[in-house]
C-alpha cells in the first residue's frame, strides 16, 4: 500500500468515526501540497462540510487531528481555508523508497495469461521510397506506445502494413526499367530502399518534364493553361506506361511481377536496417498485396448483407448518412480497391491470426475520417473490436525550412537524419569533453546512443496531437529538456555508484526507517513514486509525452538534489548510504521511464 491508500484508507476511517458516515474512498481527492504551502498531500474537505455540519477549515482541523492521533504515516498538518495540508513522516518515505528499492520492474505492471490482447499498428511505409522523418515520429510513437501499453499489463502484437501495390510503386519500376541500365543495390553501393526512392524521383521529373512539353504544344493549338494541363496529364505517354504497368500486376503477368518481387526485396532490406539502427520491431507484418483482395472479399459480403450497394457503374459504396457521415467509395467501377477495401481486408487477416480486445492504429491526423469510417464499417461487418478502435492520431512533423515532398526528392530520409544526429553527438560530447578517456568503440556507441536517444526524446516529448518541428541542433543539447541532459544525469548517478563500489561501500537491500530527512530528500522520493501513476496515465491516455516529461522533471530535481547535498562526502554514514540508494533508485526509474521511449542510456559518459 503507497502514502496515498495509506491516508485514504485512515481518513474514511477517521469520517466514520468523527462524522458517522461512511464515505467511499472515490470520492476522496488528495493531491500534491502547492509549493508555496507547507506539506506534501492536500485532501479538499469541501465535500464533507454537509456531514460535519461545521466550516471548512473546522472540519479540516477536525480531520487533521484524527490523523495526527491515528495515522502514524502524517507528521504534522496545517489548514488552509477548505485544504487539509498534510506532512508525511519521514519514516513513511523511507518505508516507501525500501518498497520501490526491491522493485527491479517498479511501476511495470506485467501481463498475465489472462490479460486482453492490444494489437498496434504502425510504420505503414510505401515500397517506392526510403522512409523519412514522417515516419521516423509515426515508428517512434508506435513503438513507445506498444511498450506503455504492455507495462499497463497487456499482452501487445506489434503490427506493420506494408503498401507494396499501387500506382506509385509501378513509378519507381517504369523508371528503373527505363533509366537504370541494370542498377542494383549491389553495383550502386546504395541501399536498396533509397535505390529505388531515386526512380521515383526520376519518374516524377520526366513526368514533369513531359507535361511541360505537351502543355505547350496545346496552348499553341488555342487551349487556355488550366485545359492544356489536364489534357497534357492525361496524354502523357509515361503516366499511360505505369496505368498499363498497373492493369498487368493485378493480372498477374509474370514479368511484371517477377520485377515487382525483386525491386521490393531491396527495398525490405533497405527497411530492415533502418528499423534495426532506429530500435523498432514488429511481430507480424502484413502486405496490402495479399490484403485487398480479402477486403473485396469482404465488401462483396457486405453487399450480399445489405450492407453496401452497388451504383449503375458497378462501383460498391456504403451509405453512412444515419451516422452523420456521406456515401464512402469501397470498389472502384471496374472492380478495383481503394484504402479502405485494403484495411477491411488486413482487419479480416488479422482476426483470424490474433484474439484481438484492441486495435490501435498509430496514422497522422489528416486519416481522421478515414478512421471513423472504418470503425463503423468493420462494426457493421462484425468485428467485435471494430466499434472501440483507436485512432492514435499524430501531428505532422517538419524540419525548421519546412515542409517536404517525396516525389521532388526534397524529403529528409530517415537514415541521414539518424548518421546526422549521431555525428553531431559525437562532435558536441567531444567538444566538452564527454568522450575523454574512453575507447574508440566506447565513443562511437555513446555517439549513438546519445544521437538517437535526441532524436528520440526530441520527438516523443511533444504531444503526438500537436505539428511540431524538429530541429536536429536544439535536440542534443547537454542543458534543458532534452535527451542528453536525462542520459547524462543517468550517467552521472553510474559514476557515483562506482566510486561507491570502489570505496568498499555497500548498498543494503533495505534501508532503516529512523533517519530524517530533508524537504528536497522527501521531494524526490515522492517524484519517484508518481513513475507508478505517470505510467498509467500513458497507458489510459495513449500519451507518451507524459512520460518524456516526467523523466525530466525527475532528474532536474535530482541535479538539484545532487548540488545542494554531499553524498559521498557526507560524514554521517547513514545519509550517505540513504542518499546512494535514492540516487540508485532515481537512476533506476530513468532507466525504465527513457525504456518505455525505445531510448537507452550510457552508463559512462
Amino acid at each position: 500500500m503507497n502514502i496515498e491508500q495509506k491516508l485514504v484508507s485512515s481518513i474514511v476511517d477517521g469520517l466514520k468515526a468523527l462524522y458517522g458516515q461512511d464515505v467511499p474512498a472515490a470520492q476522496l481527492q488528495l493531491q500534491k501540497t502547492k509549493k508555496e504551502f507547507e506539506g506534501h498531500l492536500t485532501l479538499v474537505v469541501f465535500p464533507f462540510l454537509r456531514m460535519s455540519r461545521k466550516g471548512p477549515e473546522q472540519t479540516a482541523q477536525e480531520i487533521g487531528e484524527y490523523l495526527k492521533a491515528h495515522e502514524p504515516s502524517v507528521a504534522a498538518f496545517n489548514v488552509v481555508k477548505g485544504f487539509l495540508n498534510l506532512t508525511v513522516a519521514s519514516s513513511a518515505w523511507i518505508e516507501l523508497l525500501n518498497r520501490i528499492h526491491a522493485d527491479e520492474q517498479f511501476g511495470i505492471t506485467p501481463a498475465t495469461e489472462q490479460s486482453p490482447l492490444v494489437m498496434i499498428e504502425y510504420s505503414s511505409p510505401n515500397t517506392n521510397k526510403p522512409l523519412h522523418l514522417g515516419h521516423v515520429r509515426n515508428n517512434l510513437l508506435g513503438n513507445a506506445l506498444a511498450n506503455i501499453i504492455a507495462a499497463n499489463g497487456n499482452k501487445v502484437v506489434k503490427t506493420n502494413i506494408v503498401n507494396d501495390r499501387g500506382i506509385h510503386i509501378c513509378k519507381s519500376m517504369l523508371a528503373w526499367l527505363k533509366y537504370g541500365n541494370g542498377e542494383t543495390p549491389e553495383s550502386s553501393g546504395k541501399k536498396g530502399d533509397h535505390l529505388i526512392g531515386d526512380y521515383y524521383v526520376a519518374f516524377d521529373k520526366h513526368y514533369k518534364a513531359e507535361v511541360k512539353e505537351l502543355m505547350a504544344r496545346y496552348q499553341s493549338e488555342g487551349m487556355n493553361e488550366e485545359e492544356a494541363k489536364a489534357k497534357a496529364e492525361a496524354e502523357s505517354p509515361l503516366m499511360k506506361e505505369a496505368r498499363e504497368m498497373l492493369v498487368k500486376w493485378e493480372a498477374g503477368d509474370p514479368e511484371v511481377r517477377a520485377l515487382w518481387k525483386k525491386m521490393n526485396d531491396w527495398v525490405y532490406a533497405g527497411f530492415d536496417e533502418t528499423y534495426r539502427m532506429m530500435g523498432v520491431t514488429f511481430d507480424k507484418i502484413y502486405y496490402e498485396s495479399e490484403t485487398y483482395l480479402e477486403g473485396k472479399e469482404k465488401v462483396m459480403e457486405g453487399l450480399e448483407k445489405g450492407f453496401f450497394y452497388r451504383k449503375e457503374d458497378g462501383s460498391v459504396w456504403a451509405d453512412l448518412t444515419a451516422e452523420g457521415l456521406d456515401h464512402k467509395l469501397l470498389l472502384r467501377s471496374d472492380g478495383t480497391s481503394v484504402y479502405m477495401t485494403q484495411d477491411i481486408g488486413t482487419a479480416k487477416l488479422r482476426f483470424a491470426d490474433y484474439p484481438i480486445d484492441k486495435m490501435i492504429y498509430v496514422v497522422g491526423n489528416e486519416q481522421n475520417y478515414h478512421f471513423q469510417v472504418l470503425s463503423i464499417l468493420l462494426d457493421k461487418l462484425g468485428f467485435e473490436w471494430g466499434k472501440s478502435l483507436v485512432h492514435f492520431s499524430y501531428g505532422m512533423v517538419e524540419l525548421p525550412e519546412g515542409k517536404m515532398k517525396s516525389r521532388e526528392g526534397t524529403v529528409v530520409d530517415a537514415d541521414d537524419l539518424m548518421e546526422e544526429m549521431i555525428q553531431t553527438a559525437r562532435e558536441t560530447s567531444g567538444d566538452l569533453g564527454k568522450l575523454d578517456g574512453l575507447t574508440q568503440e566506447e565513443a562511437d556507441n555513446i555517439a549513438r546512443i546519445v544521437g538517437l536517444g535526441a532524436l528520440k526524446y526530441f520527438i516523443l516529448k511533444v504531444d503526438a496531437r500537436k505539428n511540431m518541428t524538429f530541429n536536429p541542433k536544439e535536440s542534443i543539447d547537454f542543458n534543458g529538456n532534452t535527451g542528453p541532459f536525462i542520459q547524462y544525469t543517468y550517467a552521472r548517478i553510474q559514476s557515483v555508484l562506482r566510486k561507491a563500489k570502489e570505496a568498499g561501500i555497500e548498498i543494503p537491500a533495505q534501508l532503516p526507517v529512523g533517519l530524517e530527512l530533508s524537504e528536497k530528500e522527501e521531494g524526490l522520493i515522492q517524484l519517484i513514486t508518481d513513475f507508478e501513476v505517470v505510467v498509467k496515465q500513458a497507458g489510459t491516455d495513449y500519451s507518451p509525452s507524459v512520460i518524456a516529461n516526467y523523466c525530466y522533471d525527475l532528474v532536474k530535481e535530482y541535479n538539484q538534489f545532487y548540488h545542494d547535498f554531499s553524498i559521498l562526502r557526507e560524514a554521517d554514514e547513514a545519509a550517505k548510504i540513504f542518499r546512494l540508494v535514492l540516487s540508485q533508485d532515481v537512476g533506476k526509474v530513468v532507466r525504465l521511464g527513457m525504456g518505455l521511449l525505445g531510448i537507452e542510456v550510457p552508463n559512462r559518459m
